[in-house]
């Protein structure tokens, strides 16, 4: 008997890739698969190679398909499951692996409607699909989560991926949400996991991620006598020429020129320096694994099947695997201990302070607006105009609920607003008040100075604080640890910026309440600019270690 024979597996972003790798896993191993993806044609061409390997294995196994289903579509995601309810269908397995590029470049010149619709995708699609699948999921059942090694964290590190701000934001949020999960789902006897597989080969990677970062790199840097305007557009035009024939490049370079008024020469050029940066950057990543080789798509899928196996899944829930594989460079990022600042650097300084519309937010905003201004700040109104300002947000706290596997669409979407699109959007405004026209000039950003801080969610507090309440509010802080260390990096090393977007993470471990004196004497050091050198970025200002 096959492992997962009579077992149903249904796969998030199934009709190419990793996804359909996955699928053709579990029917190979005797299970029916239910597939989906916004693509009709691609889920139908997999569908017809699964169908060829049940009627060779001959096994009672089936594959349904859900085509037209965008995984951060509310309605799409919820009638899918509604038709599997009423099938009868248990599904056994819920694969959440559907997942997109995102921006691929600095956060300043991301737009922000792209920059939601990646979180969309990731990490609400991957709430939503495994909330709406408990509706058709008995005991023993498995979710398991494919996400990635750039955002996951070791004590006092986080990991950032300069140009990638939403999808490490997403990612950063879904490994915590992975563990959140299994403390809510052990009752109903589900198990939860995630998997980091590091570098995967794949079309998305070297046709999509690599050449975008290449041509960040050029839009940032400069190339010939092109304005970084000229590049982006140079390059929108040029990219899906990569990896084609002479013949089609030539063409295409022609027709490029003709259009955008530029020399053949110059685009050909531009073409070749991007192919080469991008290549450069794939060697650079296979120097942090062992063996110097990417996982191949099978090797993902067989890790998937493993952790989805019953005595595994006991054992490694609640999760995120493997441990490591890859060994990641990077600095500390994360320190709990501020350096003692005597003199007051309020001075003479303007604040702008905004928060959250919940209670606590706006206590908090003022309570440090009060200390600012006895501190000889100046806070003054956010739609004032003036430069070198201070920003500073605050998200308030992650609201009373009982479970996040209980929340409404409606109040799952105003957690991630709430603690990751606004700040996100605090963040960039700030960054236009700094450097007005930096968004399509970088080069303005070069030596410009300016400070912003988030001050996101406590650890809850108290004397008993359950494992579980701490995960839920981990999944928020999970969320701006890897934005804040991946906008910071292209400030610093790629736009050789003295802008800096600090985090400050209030609350213990051990349930003391947070001090706002504590976050006070964070900020007066975070507006030297002996902090502006530091890779320190984020502070748990009421942690000591």
């Amino acid at each position: 008997m096959l492992q997962f024979q009579d077992k149903v597996a249904l796969i998030t972003g199934s009709g190419t890739g990793i996804g359909m790798t996955v699928a053709k896993k579990f029917v190979e191993n005797g299970a029916s698969v239910i597939i989906l993806g916004r693509r009709k044609e691609p889920l139908e061409n997999t569908s017809k190679m699964l169908q060829e390997i049940i009627n060779e294995k001959n096994t009672s196994a089936f594959v349904k398909i859900f085509s037209g289903v965008d995984v951060s579509d509310e309605k799409a995601i919820t009638d899918m499951f509604d038709t599997i309810q009423n099938e009868n269908i248990s599904v056994d397995v819920v694969v959440n692996n559907a997942g997109v590029s995102g921006p691929v470049t600095c956060f300043a010149h991301a737009p922000l409607d792209d920059f939601r619709s990646t979180v969309d995708i990731h990490l609400t699609g991957t709430f939503w699909t495994s909330v709406q699948a408990l509706k058709v999921m008995k005991e023993g059942s498995k979710i398991i989560t494919i996400s990635t090694f750039f955002a996951e964290e070791r004590p006092l590190e986080q990991r950032p991926y300069r140009f990638r701000s939403p999808y490490t934001a997403s990612q950063g949020a879904k490994n915590r949400l992975v563990e959140a999960m299994s403390w809510e789902l052990t009752e109903k006897g589900i198990v939860s996991i995630g998997t980091n597989p590091g570098p995967v080969h794949s079309d998305r990677i070297y046709k999509t991620v690599y050449p975008k970062a290449a041509s960040e790199f050029l839009r940032v840097s400069g190339f010939e006598e092109l304005s970084p305007v000229e590049v982006e557009t140079a390059n929108n035009e040029i990219l899906g020429l990569l990896g084609e024939d002479d013949v089609t490049v030539k063409a295409g370079i022609r027709s490029a020129a003709e259009k955008l008024g530029k020399q053949e020469t110059t685009l050909t050029n531009l073409l070749n320096k991007v192919q080469s940066i991008a290549e450069k950057i794939q060697k650079n990543t296979s120097t942090m694994i062992p063996d110097q080789q990417f996982l191949s798509q099978d090797q993902v899928a067989t890790t998937v099947l493993t952790l989805a196996g019953d005595e595994q899944s006991k054992i490694l829930n609640g999760k995120i695997i493997p441990g490591d594989r890859v060994f990641y460079p990077v600095k500390s990022h994360i320190t709990s201990s501020v350096p003692q600042i005597e003199k007051n650097n309020f001075e003479g300084i303007k604040c702008i302070i905004t928060s959250d519309d919940s209670d606590d937010a706006i206590q908090k905003a003022n309570s440090l607006k009060l200390m600012l201004e006895k501190n000889n700040a100046q806070v003054i109104d956010s739609d004032a105009e003036s430069t070198n300002v201070l920003f500073i947000h605050i998200t308030g706290n992650v609201p009373e609920f009982s479970k996040l596997t209980e929340l409404t669409r409606n109040e799952w979407d105003a957690l991630v607003d709430k603690f990751i699109n606004k700040p996100a959007q605090v963040a960039q405004n700030a960054m236009k008040s700094f450097i007005p026209c930096g968004s399509d000039d970088p080069r303005l950003f070069k030596d410009a100075y300016g400070r912003i801080i988030i001050i996101g969610p406590d650890l809850p507090a108290g004397k008993k604080v359950s494992g579980h309440e701490r995960a839920k509010v981990e999944v928020f802080r999970g969320a701006l640890r890897p934005f804040a260390t991946t906008v910071n990096q292209e400030l610093s090393d790629v736009l050789k910026s003295n802008v800096r977007m600090f985090v400050v993470l209030p609350g213990t471990v051990d349930g003391k309440e947070s001090n706002n004196e504590n976050i006070i004497n964070t900020i007066n050091y975070l507006v030297t600019k002996e902090a502006g050198v530091s890779s320190e970025v984020i502070f748990c200002p009421d942690e000591s270690r």
